[in-house]
């Protein structure tokens, strides 16, 4: 019996000592992927393996005649190893910064690439789930507003019918001009949701700009245009909408006694194909701290204007989303004296 129960002794001893020494690796597996995957922790352990391996250096430089010969490239070479050790744990920190700044231009479908599971990983999965969700709200946003606008347009051709059974008069002529300034807002916002997939929802072919330029012309406006000009790759109806509502906008604020509103298509001299489409007018210009807010949606730089004389604020947001498709921008600025909208195609 007694040899029964030391054996029965000896093995649970040993069961228990398996069990500690398990547990003992489970802990030092858990803390090293701890370790691993902290990039506090991993910058510590450069730190303390610098000073040791800086610290053995200075003490076999003290033991000869001529340490310091070799202790000093040493140091140099010790300090190169730790910085580019460094340098590769905080790599990650600039594709952060270049997804930052994607982020902060627009660019929703950037994602910023994970190379460790660390703080820094962390920071980048953090980033491209807030991405994924911003996008998601635009894409929801976007879709009610085309839901709301294609749902007004019956009900407002509805009345519209009825409206042309008003007697004729200044009342007739008032609410026409409503639904029409309604209808002319919803077209503006579909077509707006539209272009906000950019080159997707274009529709190109081969297009003279000239000729189409030609085609806007009307009293008070001039067309200048080099002769020759090449056929480019655009969305002919795009371009059309972007021509008239700059034509438009540069007559409503056009001043006829200094010069008529001037549309001009030029070469881009030094870059093949390019051509640069031009509006200017001779008015008072915008207020320079306006610059940077015109082409926003809806923002109009003189609140005071009634809308039948300034519009909603649509025309220079669908201008700058058609320049924008064709891989351009639109370009505002004063002109001294008037003002001046300009785009680069090809």
């Amino acid at each position: 019996m007694e040899t029964g129960a030391g054996a029965f002794g000896s093995r649970r001893d040993w069961h228990w000592h398996w069990r500690a020494r398990h547990r003992w690796h489970q802990r030092w597996h858990r803390h090293h992927a701890q370790f691993r995957h902290s990039l506090g922790a991993r910058l510590i352990g450069i730190f303390i393996v610098l000073a040791l391996l800086s610290s053995l250096i200075l003490w076999g430089s003290m033991q000869s005649d001529y340490g310091l010969l070799w202790a000093v490239p040493a140091l140099f070479l010790v300090t190169g190893v730790a910085y580019g050790g460094i340098r590769h744990m905080v790599g990650p920190l600039r594709a952060l910064a270049a997804g930052a700044e994607a982020f902060g231009q627009g660019d929703l479908t950037h994602r910023v690439p994970i190379f460790h599971r660390d703080e820094i990983g962390d920071l980048a999965h953090r980033f491209n789930q807030m991405a994924a969700d911003i996008q998601a709200m635009l894409d929801g946003k976007r879709a009610l507003l085309l839901a709301i606008s294609h749902e007004l347009r019956s009900p407002l051709t509805r009345a519209r019918l009825h409206a042309e059974l008003v007697a004729e008069g200044g009342s007739k002529d008032a609410l026409l001009d409503e639904l029409a300034q309604m209808r002319d807002l919803i077209s503006a916002l579909l077509e707006s949701e539209r272009l906000g997939s950019g080159h997707l929802a274009l529709q190109v072919s081969p297009v003279d700009l000239g000729a189409l330029a030609e085609e806007q012309l009307q009293p008070g406006v001039v067309l200048v245009r080099d002769s020759d000009l090449p056929v480019l790759s655009l969305d002919r109806m795009r371009v059309q909408l972007l021509m008239r509502n700059l034509i438009h906008n540069a007559l409503r604020h056009n001043d006829p006694a200094v010069g008529p509103v001037r549309l001009s298509v030029h070469r881009v001299e030094g870059e093949g194909a390019a051509l640069r489409l031009t509006v200017r007018d001779h008015g008072s210009g915008v207020p320079p701290d306006a610059l940077s807010r015109l082409g926003q949606p809806f923002y109009r730089p003189d609140e005071a204007r009634a809308r039948s004389d300034g519009g909603v604020g649509l025309g220079l947001s669908l201008c700058r989303l058609v320049a924008e498709a064709h891989g351009s921008r639109l370009e505002l600025r004063n002109a001294a004296p008037g003002f001046e909208a300009s785009v680069r195609f090809g």
